[in-house]
């Protein structure tokens, strides 16, 4: 799997990011689960096509030292549709640039 790992995270930096992400994402049905909603302007045209397949989001999973954002876009209603696929160059920038604004604003540094 494609991700984007923030590890070594104090206890301090951990609760800060349950902050951020709960305040800013989508939580998801299980503990230290959360969604980042693909902007429509950044789907591919597959995705565009496949509205029934919308939204799309990349799930982002908190424990007790790990922050993983994992790089594929996912479909929320089909979870074996062509549709669902890695990050495009465009889709991966507004992850990353996601990641960077939430490790600047909780002062992050692990």
């Amino acid at each position: 799997m494609r991700q984007i790992v923030i590890d070594e995270l104090t206890p301090l930096e951990r609760d800060n990011l349950d902050s951020y992400l709960k305040r800013t994402l989508i939580q998801g049905f299980l503990s230290g689960t959360f969604w980042l909603k693909i902007p429509e302007s950044l789907l591919s045209t597959l995705q565009l096509d496949h509205r029934k397949c919308q939204p799309f989001w990349v799930t982002a999973l908190l424990d007790k030292q790990t922050l993983t954002i994992e790089l594929l876009v996912r479909s929320s209603t089909n979870l074996h549709c062509p549709c669902t696929a890695y990050a495009t160059v465009s889709q991966r920038d507004f992850i990353f640039e996601f990641v960077d604004t939430m490790l600047a604003e909780e002062h992050i540094t692990a």
